[in-house]
């Protein structure tokens, strides 16, 4: 029994301290590279960051031992993160600035590949994933002292076998160095390399990325009327599937320009029902002041595998989002989702950290 106890210990202490971090408002850390890369500056590194008194090797100093209620303090430290991120329910989280831009389910990060003297030759997509029967605008950028020798080739090919199913010519578009082209994304649903060839100095150089086919899900039809039901928001999200399944729905609640929730909702739809009600907690709400309307943006939703092994199809709203007038929400509270099992939890690490 002790050892069950440690491990669930463990578990649960990585699992929150995960969980928080990566939501955290103040986690820019997985992105930050990013930033280094573009503007050119690589991340200090500081070594040896103690006082001088201390580098001096002397014997005589020790590092002072950690004290005796160290383990203590780190568990209240993750009773108290835990009941914090237990304030609001899965389906209604608080969303800052960088996890709104982060959570964007249909965005192609441009490619850069490295030429001589600090060249580079770039492709991007308008979005990573395309419906079946969609056109592909490629566009690419060659920057640098090369030569261009012509158009440029695109070729959409399988992954595992290689095989091309589509080809087009980019043609030089606008400005020098500049290139457009499209391809039909008329293939079966997966995942494909799409393959960008030029001739540079009279030689061939290949640029490769990814993108996904995914098939006709149905149609986003608006949204129902917003009411109040509890201490929640309630909107109602039309969805017309082309098949019956079970869908899962997220979408970015704003505020004007300030994102205030991610939310997420999932339903069986079928011709007798499509609606897929989001819900935004009083948690995210009754400390808002909304001038006139809210906007709902980022809208996906997937087609949840039938049987294991199928993959997960997507599909994703209009890009404007929906904008639409709330009912009052004076009657929305700050008041702590209700979640007995993370209650127990939360109760579970303060007792164990009460014992240290």
């Amino acid at each position: 029994m002790p050892g069950k106890a440690v491990l669930l210990l463990t578990l649960v202490t990585a699992g929150v301290v995960g969980t928080g971090y990566l939501l955290s408002a103040d986690n820019r850390g997985e992105f930050g590279w990013l930033a280094d890369l573009v503007s050119g500056e690589q991340p200090a590194v500081v070594q040896n960051a103690v006082p001088p008194d201390q580098r001096s090797g002397s014997p005589n100093q020790q590092p002072e031992p950690p004290t005796d209620n160290a383990l203590g303090f780190m568990l209240a430290s993750v009773a108290d993160q835990y009941a914090q991120s237990t304030r609001y329910p899965a389906w209604s989280v608080p969303l800052s600035k960088e996890q709104a831009s982060a959570y964007r389910g249909n965005h192609y990060e441009p490619v850069s590949l490295p030429l001589e003297d600090n060249g580079q030759f770039t492709v991007t997509l308008e979005k990573y994933r395309f419906t079946e029967d969609e056109q592909i605008l490629v566009a690419a950028a060659i920057q640098g002292s090369q030569i261009v020798d012509g158009a440029l080739s695109a070729t959409l090919e399988r992954p595992d076998s290689r095989d091309a199913v589509a080809g087009t010519t980019l043609e030089e578009a606008g400005a020098a160095g500049y290139f457009e082209g499209t391809l039909s994304a008329d293939e079966s649903p997966g995942e494909y390399r799409l393959i960008v060839e030029a001739r540079l100095d009279g030689k061939p150089v290949r640029h490769a990325s990814s993108l996904t086919i995914e098939p006709y899900l149905g149609e986003f039809e608006g949204l129902g009327d917003a009411r109040i039901s509890d201490n929640n928001l309630v909107i109602p999200v039309r969805f017309s599937p082309e098949d019956p399944g079970f869908y899962a729905l997220s979408a970015q609640l704003f505020n004007g320009p300030m994102p205030v929730a991610q939310l997420q909702m999932e339903k069986r739809l079928d011709s007798t029902s499509d609606t897929i009600k989001l819900k935004a907690h009083g948690t995210v709400l009754a400390n808002q002041t909304v001038d006139g309307q809210l906007q709902l943006k980022n809208l996906q939703i997937r087609q949840l595998p039938a049987r294991p092994g199928d993959r997960t199809n997507y599909a994703f709203g209009p890009d404007e989002g929906y904008t639409f007038t709330p009912p009052d929400l004076e009657s929305l509270s700050d008041t702590p989702a209700v979640n007995p099992e993370s209650e127990q939890r939360a109760a579970l690490l303060r007792q164990l950290a009460d014992k240290f």
